[in-house]
């Protein structure tokens, strides 16, 4: 069912403008048929109420005040179409808000608002007013004047009115903005909550006030509603102003490094529900030790804070979020961005920063102030913040060993041959452990390491990519080590326990390489190389492009060398049957194309050498 849901969003987003035009067409069809079909004539006193009443909503429209989450707004106009439902009908309550929504939309004209917004809200509104008076006179309501014993019917209505405008606002939300159903309706429920009620129980304030005062007591609630729309919306400044001195950092004026992260977060969602794009930049101020050191600690903050200042104005005009990430590092997110664009901005922005004078710049080997920055785009393959910020870093730090002052990009940098030959050696000895332990990780390691060497070359993977294949299947299961050996060397089958206490071996894995804080590249594969094509696999249960390329890959091989090679407890497979199964389970279990891409490899080198076929 959830599933279904997520997919006719993900329709209905694709298709935005077609859906806006049939809601929108929904809702004033249902408006027109509701109160034609409800109509009764209307005396000279009813057009008074209504003209008295729409006054009211487009004037607590203009007076509206904020609520989370952020960008939404709510307004006590609720409360005037509840008394009106309950004073007059659902036919009448439809005819002020139709009236107050062409003088909205005539004020939306002057304001530039788009015309399908104003359209949405009167649909919104339509749909909430019919739910309300069908449930009213089904609970057993009666139109008029207030009576208290037409209490439950007025609490039920206003309930239902409530909880159909948060369903509605919360679907829309979600397919505007992405995100979960769920945790959108979590949301407006949570923050909300209050504001709703105390809107909706106004309404019987409403209504008392015009069955007692007539036209005196609607104005009286106006002056009273448009008096606390202003005291909340002081309110809600406050708590941003509040809220932003906490997001922000007081040196430099940007946002501060744990608003980052929490931001991060959510353009990877938005990135993974809309399929919208990213960039992310990571950036260093060059040799500002050497600054520091020449003047003083006071000065190095000046510095900081007019290097922040420099790039807090080239980010805020492209609505880019720009970060302290600690001491002299920054962070910036590009929204909409390609790596083309942002690579194209960054360079722009170094170069802006080299020509603008500074006092002092004669200490630095440059002559001017200049920054070294990391780049990369958001991937299908990215699944977590962490992953994205540590190859950003890994740029940065290599545009820093290229001599400073450019922007490096995340997988187009060559790497020394040699170092890649220096990471072999030193995770080897880290596999060797497993010597002592359980030979049999020993070997399957090492056959897993030269299946994905040969692997690197057949997929023609850049040199960052053929790095962390080849080191990430050397040391995938370097989680095992926190295995009992009696279990690791079990001649029988595993119990369910036993099973459950192998599987945590990614996630002991990941956490032993972020333990060394060295190699956090080889995460995704040391922690998800168990995860299925099709979602059934562990530990996340990620499926199809949610899981990296290289951890699909090394998947494949992983399955392949444990079918082929003896174990005790089950049965070895033939190459044959082994591609027989991968073959089977492309699609499934495995990527097709990646296991086409294997199946081939392994054919062609078991066919012209069969002396190079590993075995245990």
């Amino acid at each position: 069912m959830t599933e279904l849901l997520e997919n006719t969003i993900l329709q209905l987003r694709r298709y935005t403008r077609l859906f806006e035009i049939f809601f929108i067409l929904i809702g004033l069809s249902a408006g027109i048929y509701y109160s034609s079909y409800f109509y009764s004539p209307l005396q000279m006193s009813d057009w008074i109420i209504i003209y008295i009443m729409v006054v009211a909503v487009v004037l607590l429209d203009v007076y509206m005040f904020q609520i989370p989450p952020e960008g939404n707004s709510e307004s006590m106009d609720s409360s005037v179409y509840l008394a009106a439902i309950f004073m007059f009908g659902g036919s009448f309550t439809l005819f002020i808000a139709m009236i107050s929504f062409s003088f909205m939309a005539l004020r939306g004209l002057a304001l530039k608002t788009s015309f399908s917004k104003n359209g949405i809200n009167l649909a919104l509104y339509i749909f909430m007013i019919i739910s309300a008076d069908i449930t009213y006179h089904l609970s057993g309501g009666v139109t008029g004047p207030f009576d208290f014993d037409n209490i439950y019917s007025y609490l039920i209505a206003i309930v239902v009115y409530s909880t159909v405008n948060i369903l509605l606002i919360s679907f829309l939300t979600v397919i505007y903005n992405g995100g979960s159903i769920k945790d959108t309706l979590l949301t407006y429920f949570r923050n909300s909550v209050f504001a709703y009620t105390s809107t909706m129980l106004l309404s019987l304030v409403v209504l008392i006030l015009v069955d007692r005062s007539g036209i005196f007591g609607i104005l009286l609630f106006l002056s009273i509603a448009m008096l606390l729309s202003v005291a909340f919306s002081k309110l809600f400044v406050i708590y941003n102003t509040i809220s932003n001195k906490a997001n922000m950092d007081q040196r430099t004026g940007l946002y501060s490094h744990s608003y980052f992260e929490e931001k991060l977060d959510e353009y990877i969602c938005m990135y993974r529900t809309q399929d919208r794009t990213f960039s992310l930049a990571m950036l260093d101020l060059d040799d500002f030790k050497k600054y520091n050191d020449a003047y003083g600690h006071p000065e190095g903050d000046k510095l900081l804070s007019f290097f922040g200042n420099l790039v807090k104005s080239e980010c805020e005009s492209r609505d880019f979020l720009a970060a302290r990430y600690g001491g002299e590092e920054f962070s910036i997110i590009m929204p909409g961005y390609t790596l083309e664009q942002a690579s194209e901005f960054m360079n722009g922005l170094r170069k802006k920063v080299n020509h603008t004078p500074y006092d002092g710049v004669d200490v630095f080997p440059h002559g001017c102030i200049s920054f070294s920055a990391g780049l990369l785009e958001i991937n299908k393959e990215t699944y977590d913040k962490s992953q994205l910020v540590d190859a950003a870093d890994r740029a940065l730090y290599l545009a820093k060993s290229k001599g400073k002052n450019m922007v490096s990009i995340y997988g187009e940098q060559d790497e020394p041959p040699q170092r890649l030959e220096h990471d072999i050696h030193e995770l080897e000895q880290q596999v060797k452990i497993f010597l002592s332990k359980d030979i049999y990780t020993y070997k399957h390691s090492k056959r897993v390491y030269s299946y994905a060497v040969d692997m690197a070359e057949v997929l023609q993977l850049h040199e960052e990519d053929r790095r962390t294949l080849i080191l990430g299947a050397l040391i995938h299961d370097i989680g095992k080590l926190e295995i009992p050996r009696d279990v690791l060397n079990k001649k029988t089958k595993l119990t369910p326990d036993e099973w459950e206490m192998v599987k945590k071996h990614v996630l002991w894995g990941k956490e032993i390489v972020l333990a060394t804080g060295k190699y956090k590249e080889l995460i995704p594969l040391i922690e998800l190389h168990h995860e299925r094509y099709d979602g059934k696999g562990y530990p996340h249960g990620l499926k199809g492009n949610e899981i990296p390329k290289l951890a699909r890959m090394l998947c494949i091989i992983d399955s392949f060398d444990a079918m082929t090679t003896e174990r005790p407890y089950q049965v070895t497979k033939s190459y044959e049957e082994a591609l027989n199964e991968i073959r089977r389970c492309s699609g499934s279990q495995f990527d097709s194309e990646l296991a086409g891409y294997f199946i081939t490899y392994i054919e062609k080198k078991y066919t012209i050498d069969t002396s190079h076929v590993l075995t245990s």
